[in-house]
C-alpha cells in the first residue's frame, strides 16, 4: 500500500452509480422491473452482476440476447428504464456518505477531477443536478458516447485523457468489480467503496483500500497521505 499512495497523483476519477450516489438499490429495482416487463427470468443478484458498470446499449442487448439490436430500439428501451429508475430515485436522491465533503477537499489540493460513468447524458445531469459540485468536474466520460462499457478501460482512458493526466496518475474510486477490473486495465490505481460489494469482491493489487464511505477517507486522512504532484 505505500508504493501506491507514493505515486504521484494528479486526478481522481469517480464512477457516478454506487460510487457518487446511493443508487444501486434503485437501478436494480427498475432493471428487475424492465426484465420482468420483457419476459427476462433471471434472479436480481445475477441481473446485477451481468449489468453492473455496462453501457446501457450493451445492458439492454445483453439481458434481451439480441446483440445485433437497432441501435434505436435499443435506445428507446434503455430509456424506458432510466426514467423509471429517475422517477424513483429523484424524491428520494442520496449520495454516498461524505460525497460532497470529499470533493471539496479534493478540489482545494489543486487536484483534476473527472468522472467515469457507464450511464447516459440524462442520468449525468440527473445526478449532478442534485449534487450541486462547484466547481463542476473537469471531464466527463459517458457510456452513450460510443465507449465500450467496463469492464474494458474506454470510459476511464476517456476520462483521464479530457483531464489530461496520465493514467499511472490517476486515481479510480469505484463499487462494481468491473469497474475496478477496468481501472486495473487503464493502468490507473483505485478504491473501493463497498456500497454495494464487499471489500473482497473489489480487491486487487492496484486498490489502494477499500471503504463503506467517503467519511471514512476523510476521517484516515486518506487526501492528505496521497503523494501530490
Amino acid at each position: 500500500m505505500q508504493a501506491l499512495f507514493a505515486q504521484p497523483t494528479k486526478a481522481l476519477i469517480f464512477d457516478m452509480d454506487g460510487t457518487m450516489i446511493d443508487s444501486m438499490p434503485h437501478h436494480a429495482s427498475t432493471w428487475q422491473d424492465f426484465a420482468q416487463k420483457h419476459g427476462i427470468r433471471m434472479d436480481i443478484d445475477e441481473l446485477m452482476r451481468r449489468t453492473t458498470g455496462r453501457t446501457g446499449l450493451e445492458c439492454v442487448r445483453l439481458l434481451l440476447d439480441q446483440p445485433d439490436m437497432d441501435d434505436a430500439l435499443a435506445w428507446e428501451l434503455v430509456h424506458e428504464k432510466e426514467r423509471l429508475y429517475r422517477d424513483i430515485f429523484g424524491p428520494i436522491f442520496k449520495e454516498v456518505a461524505g460525497f460532497s465533503a470529499f470533493y471539496a477537499a479534493t478540489r482545494t489540493r489543486g487536484l483534476k477531477v473527472g468522472v467515469g460513468t457507464a450511464g447516459d447524458i440524462h442520468n449525468v445531469e440527473f445526478a449532478l443536478g442534485h449534487l450541486n459540485m462547484a466547481p463542476p468536474p473537469d471531464a466527463i466520460a459517458r457510456g452513450d458516447e460510443g465507449l465500450s462499457g467496463k469492464p474494458t478501460p474506454a470510459i476511464f482512458l476517456a476520462a483521464a485523457e479530457r483531464v489530461g493526466i496520465a493514467p499511472k496518475h490517476c486515481i479510480v474510486f469505484e463499487d462494481a468489480p468491473f469497474g475496478i477490473e477496468a481501472a486495473r486495465r487503464a493502468g490507473m490505481r483505485a478504491v473501493g467503496i463497498c456500497t454495494t460489494n464487499t471489500p473482497e469482491e473489489l480487491a486487487g493489487p492496484h486498490v489502494i483500500t477499500c471503504v463503506r464511505n467517503y467519511d471514512e477517507l476523510l476521517q484516515s486522512n486518506f487526501l492528505g497521505n496521497l503523494h501530490v504532484s
